[in-house]
């Protein structure tokens, strides 16, 4: 493949002296192979695609992640030209090597300081993680939100969330080859796990099959890291996406409740009541 013609230049994408730029693109045949002056972490939000970075050609699907640093020629491009039937939607997060500098001396971790320095380095190689747990999408969640609808206090917190997405990005990508990982992050694998499935039926038997931990274990970290027992965790995970969805939406009570794993309404009004301390039509009003 031959080298990008195009470089991206920062002044087109950093206005306001904003040292980020972060939006949400549905690829096509349009943008050309370029390179850019800044550092992209592009996450696929949906679909399925190609991507064609330096002298490779790689399949990419939702979940994944590429990281591209300064310099390197690249481009997305979808399955067909039918962007309805086959999209290929992806999240992209820009930011400058003046930011990492302002950052850099923030982060009281030498391992992520030297890893968020690192980013701007041109000789960084480029890569890809799958963000199997979802942690990488909801950042970028919060990172476009944050960016797209701006507030008092957007340019820090958007400055925080990054730090989050490169602290993230640094455990995945050195966890990535772990034989065996820790014991903090297996427990965590099974903490993403609820927080991602607790709309189905999750049972302690449920998890030790699939964590390789004993009910024992399992009752006991819950004790020792959430200071909850296992059902108490859980029942707190789908009340919390519960009132989420009573802020957010106007689905009725009944199917709020389906929604987050409860098939009797009638329990799922008592132990919202008791987690909440109101009723879930109480708690709806006083949000609205």
């Amino acid at each position: 493949m031959k080298h990008a013609k195009q470089t991206l230049k920062e002044i087109s994408f950093f206005p306001n002296n904003l040292m980020i730029f972060v939006n949400r693109a549905t690829e096509t045949f349009h943008l050309p192979l370029h390179s850019h002056e800044f550092i992209e972490l592009a996450y696929v939000a949906e679909g399925k695609g190609f991507h064609y970075i330096e002298n490779e050609i790689q399949r990419t699907h939702k979940g994944q992640l590429h990281v591209i640093p300064i310099g390197v020629s690249h481009v997305f491009r979808p399955t067909s030209t039918d962007a309805l039937k086959h999209p290929l939607i992806v999240y992209n997060c820009i930011f400058t090597r003046q930011l990492i500098d302002s950052l850099v001396p923030f982060i009281t971790d030498s391992s992520i300081t030297e890893f968020l320095a690192g980013l701007s380095k041109e000789s960084l190689t480029y890569y890809t993680l799958f963000d199997a747990d979802a942690a990488i999408e909801r950042l970028f969640l919060a990172l476009y939100r944050e960016y797209t609808l701006p507030i008092n206090g957007s340019s820090t917190y958007l400055n925080t969330l990054l730090v989050q997405l490169i602290v993230t990005i640094y455990r995945l990508k050195n966890h990535k080859t772990d034989i065996q990982p820790s014991k903090p992050t297996r427990f965590l694998q099974i903490l993403h796990y609820i927080d991602q499935q607790y709309a189905e039926v999750i049972t302690l038997s449920h998890l030790t099959d699939r964590f390789q931990w004993s009910e024992r274990q399992l009752q006991r970290l819950f004790k020792q890291h959430t200071e909850m027992t296992f059902n108490h965790y859980l029942q707190n995970v789908r009340i919390q996406k519960s009132c989420e969805l009573l802020r957010s939406s106007e689905l009725t009570i009944g199917r709020i409740s389906e929604s987050v794993g409860y098939k009797d309404i009638d329990s799922f009004n008592k132990l919202f009541k008791r987690f909440v301390g109101r009723t879930p039509s109480s708690y709806r009003l006083q949000t609205k």
